[in-house]
């Protein structure tokens, strides 16, 4: 280890006002922070949306210097609202399509972070695995399954998903829970949850990837947080990377994606994530309801 922690917001494009995201940007310049794509949207259509998303990320880049061009367009990673992603509730409220997957591959979004959503409906049966999904444009929840990445493997599908670890928790309560890598008020980090964090987050053959998150814009996650909550998690992450004797590698949702392509391509995944002048292996992403 040798590298600072970088949390990672996923703004929602809906609650944008410069004065609220400028600070955040900064934050990016300094090398502590980025600023991802976060939205709630309910069936509004399919131009609404890739308006939206089009014009936010060229508000995100041209206004405040964030996110990065790949493949000759801005790329962004990517959070849903409500854990919506490809209209994968029952009852089809909050998102309405059903090839979202597609579009959001062709508006250049790089990986989904939306997983996991624990006992809601919307959860894929695919859990603590970093996949490629295919869309199915005439069904919904096409992310239920895909391929794996591998060491040396191929990309297979349309989009890549990077979930969080999910799994039970045994301790710290009187009766079992989820756990989801969720950091709130009542849900701060204890050394038995970063151990399952450990056990539970996706690996690619010696590499494991631990993404966890925050709602951490409600005013009662964001004052546990600030008054040491989110240092003493980064702390025992660190706590636990020694108990096991590994290395370990804070980073933004960007550098975990540049980590995970390195990987599949065989190379060096520290140096890839290099990109920034930021090392890579653990991201903390925060997005709102």
């Amino acid at each position: 280890m040798g590298n600072t922690p970088r949390h990672t917001f996923f703004f929602p494009e809906e609650e944008y006002h410069p004065t609220l995201l400028e600070p955040l940007a900064e934050m990016a310049r300094e090398g502590i922070a980025d600023v991802e794509v976060h939205l709630h949207h309910d069936g509004e259509g399919r131009q609404n949306f890739v308006d939206r998303i089009t014009n936010f990320c060229q508000v995100l880049n041209g206004e405040h210097g964030l996110l990065r061009e790949r493949h000759g367009k801005l790329a962004f990673g990517f959070i849903h609202g409500n854990w919506a992603l490809d209209n994968s509730r029952p009852d089809g409220r909050w998102c309405g399509l059903n090839d979202e997957i597609l579009l959001l591959r062709n508006l250049g979004c790089y990986a989904d972070f939306t997983m996991p959503s624990g006992d809601s409906p919307t959860q894929s049966r695919l859990v603590n695995t970093i996949y490629y999904c295919k869309d199915d444009p005439n069904r919904p929840k096409s992310y239920d399954e895909g391929v794996p990445v591998t060491p040396g493997g191929e990309v297979k599908g349309d989009l890549l998903i990077i979930p969080g670890p999910l799994g039970m928790r045994w301790k710290d309560r009187w009766i079992p829970r989820l756990e989801t890598g969720e950091l709130c008020h009542g849900n701060v980090a204890t050394p038995y949850r970063v151990s399952r964090w450990v056990d539970l987050a996706p690996r690619i053959g010696a590499d494991t990837f631990i993404k966890l998150y925050t709602h951490g814009a409600q005013e009662r996650n964001s004052s546990a947080l600030l008054r040491g909550e989110l240092e003493s998690a980064f702390n025992l992450l660190v706590e636990e990377a020694n108990r096991r004797g590994c290395s370990i590698y804070f980073a933004s949702a960007w550098q975990m994606y540049l980590a995970i392509d390195a990987v599949r391509q065989l190379r060096d995944s520290v140096a890839a994530a290099y990109v920034d002048q930021i090392e890579a292996a653990v991201a903390v992403g925060s997005h709102t309801l």
